[in-house]
């Protein structure tokens, strides 16, 4: 509380960036004692009355260069964000000069590294393929889930379900996103992807993040549907995946699946204290 009461008389710094299309504010708490709130989290996401974004990124100190906790836009957590990994390792590089960064999250420690061309690669590690550590409600083969159109279920940090379909224009994601979100089989919930493949390891895909809705791109959504394909024999473990932001190419190595793209930083702002003074 008292760190709120802080901020609230100084303001907080931020950053605005996006991968994709799909846009994160981000806050550096390495020199910060500043407390941050579930409300606060969600007044910052109110496209209207705050910034907005599909995720909060908070950088503060760490093992590696330095540790990151995400927030989705409904105030709850997620373990991995991949879009804003590498955008964060971005930031990081430029600031150290660096061409590789190391950074610690909830989902172990993620390695990124300058690719050339404005682009970043991150290795979000291993997927998680058993029901468990996904997790689900019960044991069951994760290829396909007792669910109409036999999804896969994959775990990046976060919970993810992936439908193969003909056409994924034609799928209504709001209504189908919000619906299995939250199937009783993911009981934290999960980000919902509706993929078709479109040539020789090439997929076209949607997205609906937990606790933010339909968004431009997804990061982990990307690793989970590579992962889910590869799985399913529907292509190799390299592939391109075509969102509606753009295009990211996902690798499913031995040391894990390593994600390749453009970030962009927008801006730099500060949240004034009219903003945060009657925040609790």
């Amino acid at each position: 509380m008292r760190a709120m009461q802080q901020i609230a008389k100084t303001g907080l710094a931020f950053r605005k960036m996006h991968g994709l299309g799909n846009d994160f504010v981000v806050i550096d708490l390495r020199a910060s004692e500043a407390g941050i709130t579930t409300a606060l989290v969600q007044a910052i996401a109110d496209r209207h009355r705050g910034v907005g974004f599909d995720q909060l990124a908070l950088v503060s100190e760490g093992s590696g260069d330095a540790h990151l906790t995400f927030f989705n836009a409904d105030g709850s957590t997620s373990a991995a964000c991949g879009n804003a990994t590498r955008c964060i390792a971005r930031l990081l590089m430029d600031e150290s000069g660096s061409t590789e960064v190391r950074m610690s999250t909830d989902r172990g420690i993620l390695v990124a590294r300058d690719s050339g061309d404005g682009l970043v690669s991150v290795n979000m590690g291993p997927p998680q393929l058993d029901w468990q550590e996904i997790p689900l409600a019960e044991a069951m083969d994760t290829l396909e889930l007792p669910i109409e159109g036999a999804p896969t279920a994959t775990g990046m940090g976060n919970p993810h379900c992936t439908f193969f379909v003909e056409d994924a224009e034609a799928i209504p994601l709001e209504e189908f996103g919000r619906r299995y979100e939250t199937h009783p089989l993911y009981p934290q919930r999960t980000n919902v992807q509706v993929a078709q493949v479109t040539g020789p390891d090439r997929i076209r895909m949607r997205v609906w993040e937990r606790g933010v809705g339909v968004t431009l791109a997804s990061g982990s959504s990307s690793c989970a549907t590579a992962v889910a394909a590869a799985r399913r024999g529907l292509t190799g473990r390299s592939v391109r995946i075509d969102l509606d932001g753009g295009s990211l190419q996902v690798d499913w190595r031995e040391d894990g699946v390593w994600m390749t793209g453009p970030t962009a930083h927008v801006f730099d702002g500060v949240l004034t204290t009219d903003f945060l003074k009657d925040l609790p």
